[in-house]
């Protein structure tokens, strides 16, 4: 799998305010979740956040009557990264987490190293994203970033519960988001927009997940006692933090590559951490702000303008 060499694998200024506006988003799903988790079961939840912001996204496409795709080959590629990057990593990290001693910050440490598997992924399949040491470098720096931030406290304590099983699966889920993003390059190619890719993921994610929430959950009954404030995080969850998460995901992988927008998922523990201690009052303490500091250095070396910079 190769793609021709058309995008920069330097950031520029536009493309890290992107990430980081993707990594709020994505970073307040937390918030959304507290809420949903006590009243609805994860499939259910995961059902209806892509159902919904398929369902935003489709009425948006059809307002700017933007052309479909109508080849079998461009609907076979966006099943697969339906599969990639919703279906199959949303399944993984829900059951997962639904394991003994698979923590949520032990989920989020666990989730983080898809820079990893994606510089990997990348390298291997992509001409223009090869492995370099300072990618590496800049992964490892990260991951030791979040571990820090999080606790490893958290660390080891998921792994002393000896559930190898919960937390292969969250790491599964990793390793799918890399093949999607390594995937997703082939979308700007076939000259399909980061709309048309994020709407028609949905809607097939939702139609092959539907199924399978209904027979193991059955959450009709549980749908039908939701008040008013469960159906605002879920409004909240599915179009801000997927349906307008997922345009700019897409638009970052076209505009700097898949290794890049992958990044996202290192300042996503960061969102989270500051947007409670802003709304909820949680303290901040000096660990997080160690791991914030590395997590910012690797994405300096990643970037590698800054190694660029050294008197040689």
């Amino acid at each position: 799998m190769t793609t021709p060499s058309n995008i920069s694998q330097q950031m520029g200024a536009l493309d890290i305010v992107m990430l980081i506006i993707l990594s709020v988003l994505w970073g307040g799903s937390f918030f959304f979740f507290e809420i949903l988790l006590e009243h609805w079961q994860p499939l259910t939840i995961v059902t209806l956040r892509v159902g919904i912001a398929a369902l935003v996204l489709w009425i948006i496409l059809f307002a700017r009557r933007v052309t479909l795709p109508k080849s079998g080959k461009a609907w076979f590629a966006l099943f697969v990264i339906a599969l990639l990057n919703n279906a199959i990593p949303f399944f993984l990290i829900v059951w997962g987490q639904s394991q003994e001693g698979v923590t949520a910050g032990l989920s989020s440490i666990l989730n983080a190293t898809t820079p990893f598997f994606t510089v990997l992924v990348a390298g291997a399949l992509l001409t223009d994203e090869r492995m370099t040491p300072g990618k590496i470098s800049g992964v490892i720096l990260g991951l030791i970033g979040v571990v820090v931030m999080i606790g490893p406290k958290v660390l080891s304590s998921g792994i002393q519960s000896g559930n190898v099983i919960g937390q292969l699966a969250v790491m599964g889920a990793a390793l799918s988001y890399a093949f999607a993003g390594v995937w997703s390059r082939r979308f700007k190619t076939m000259g399909i927009t980061p709309m048309v890719v994020a709407a028609a993921q949905t809607l097939l994610a939702f139609l092959f997940i539907l199924p399978i929430a209904l027979i193991v959950e059955a959450p009709l009954e549980s749908l039908s006692l939701a008040g008013p404030k469960i159906w605002q995080a879920m409004i909240g969850l599915a179009v801000f933090s997927t349906a307008i998460a997922y345009l700019l995901y897409f638009r970052l992988i076209e505009r700097s590559g898949a290794t890049n927008a992958s990044l996202v998922t290192f300042l996503v523990p960061i969102s989270a951490i500051l947007l409670g201690v802003i709304f909820l009052s949680e303290p901040f303490t000096g660990p997080q702000a160690i791991g914030m500091t590395l997590i910012g250095l690797g994405l300096l070396i990643m970037d590698g303008r800054v190694l660029s910079r050294r008197p040689r």
